[in-house]
């Protein structure tokens, strides 16, 4: 296996990194310099048709895109931890708080990147205006997860680490690199952060 991958601040790539390295495991790298466009290459549109990164080439030449799928597949490979849980109940809660990382902080953060950063100004038709509401959006997001973190559970699932943390982990220090600030004045996902900044497969 192969992963076409990207450095920081590229937020999806380091999943999979973080992912792989709960597993155990380290997956070979191939990286792609997002400044230079070398995901919009030829070579590398022939894995992607969309342009994007991480993708993960097998030993037989399939490809597969899309964090979440990625990931699916290498805990099917290595399935102790389980990251995407262990029965029929524990999968549900897992997809429903990752599905709301991605759209709750998620969906913020990619817009404010989009349409109000002076990096993605020469890429796209930026609306700031709408890109810095977005602001206020992360600010209310940031707040309701502070009051489900304030419950005192270690992880977004309880006692246990998953890939809905990775998803919350990676969307959070995205936001704060591109200079939103989503965790001030939100002491329970500060006390969360915390914690899962200091497990060693954070540093992926």
């Amino acid at each position: 296996m192969k992963l076409y991958s990207a450095n920081m601040p590229a937020p999806n790539p380091r999943r999979v990194r973080i992912f792989a390295a709960e597993k155990g495991i380290v997956l070979p790298e191939t990286m792609l310099s997002l400044v230079d466009r070398e995901h919009k290459a030829a070579d590398h549109l022939r894995r992607n048709s969309l342009g994007q990164v991480p993708v993960l080439e097998l030993d037989d030449g399939t490809t597969i895109c899309e964090t979440i799928a990625i990931c699916r597949y290498i805990e099917e490979l290595h399935p102790d931890p389980p990251l995407f849980g262990s029965s029929a109940t524990e999968r549900a809660v897992i997809d429903m708080w990752t599905r709301r990382i991605d759209i709750q902080l998620g969906e913020p953060t990619k817009m404010f990147w989009r349409h109000a950063h002076p990096a993605t100004a020469a890429l796209i038709e930026q609306h700031k205006v709408f890109g810095e509401s977005n602001r206020s959006v992360l600010t209310r997001a940031m707040q309701w997860l502070d009051t489900e973190l304030a419950d005192g559970r270690t992880f977004l699932i309880g006692d246990r680490f998953t890939i809905a943390d990775i998803a919350a982990l990676t969307v959070i220090d995205f936001a704060t690199l591109i200079g939103l600030d989503p965790v001030a004045d939100n002491p329970a996902v500060t006390a969360w952060h915390a914690r899962v900044s200091s497990r060693p497969s954070a540093s992926s």
